[in-house]
């Protein structure tokens, strides 16, 4: 019973993964430059090379993401009106499965949005 609810919660940790990936790539080079920490970028930058690739092919990293972010939102979707067992324990187990999946959804989603913000939408505006 609670398999589906396992596979969502572990769904929306990979969407969570792929948006922090959306973070690394934008929004920590802007911030760092903004905070005027240029020296410690080009210092990361140098350290993680992998870094430079992920701001290059931002529209693939931002692409993985929305369709990990759109997978994992479907199926917490459909599973929010499977029931829980009638067993006291399982049912705990089932509601704390359901938050924990939610709560790391979100996260993901915050996270996706605040990336695109600082990789798409502040840069047309400076």
């Amino acid at each position: 019973m609670n398999a589906p609810l396992r596979r969502n919660a572990g769904l929306a940790f990979v969407a969570l993964v792929a948006s922090t990936g959306t973070l690394v790539c934008c929004v920590l080079p802007a911030l760092m430059v903004a905070l005027g920490a240029g020296a410690v970028l080009a210092g990361l930058v140098s350290a993680v090379p992998q870094l430079v690739w992920l701001s290059e092919h931002k529209a693939a990293v931002f692409g993985i993401a929305a369709v990990m972010l759109a997978l994992a939102g479907l199926a917490i979707w459909r599973a929010r009106s499977m029931p829980c067992p009638a067993d006291p324990v399982l049912a705990r187990a089932c509601t704390r499965l359901r938050r924990a999946g939610a709560v790391l959804y979100s996260l993901a989603l915050s996270a996706f949005l605040v990336g695109a913000a600082f990789a798409f939408v502040l840069p047309r505006i400076a």
